[in-house]
């Protein structure tokens, strides 16, 4: 996890930056679900490639947000799923999937 000196001061500025972007987001709202494995969180996000992936979850594991569950089998089954604290963003994810549905109806009815 980050060290609060390395968090921006602005409360905002810091859940952007652990959430910043369009492929942390979509990660959420698929773990906010049940665990998955990596290939099928990949397939589940279109247009996503298997570094940003990989990156993406690993900068999520580091500031707590998720977990990796290795469950030392073979073949090799690992299994990716939000951490307490993610689940803590959950509400976040929620509303802008709320304000999401929200803008379609506007823009359908216009």
């Amino acid at each position: 996890m980050r060290t609060k000196e390395e968090l921006p001061e602005c409360p905002v500025a810091t859940a952007v930056s652990l959430i910043g972007g369009k492929w942390k987001l979509l990660i959420l709202r698929n773990l906010k679900v049940r665990p998955w494995r990596f290939n099928e969180l990949q397939r589940s996000i279109d247009g996503i490639s298997q570094k940003v992936l990989t990156n993406s979850l690993r900068q999520m594991i580091d500031d707590g947000l998720a977990y990796r569950h290795d469950y030392q089998e073979q073949p090799p089954r690992v299994e990716y799923g939000l951490t307490e604290l993610g689940k803590e963003m959950l509400p976040i994810v929620n509303a802008l999937a709320d304000f999401g549905n929200y803008y379609k109806s506007v823009i359908e009815h216009n």
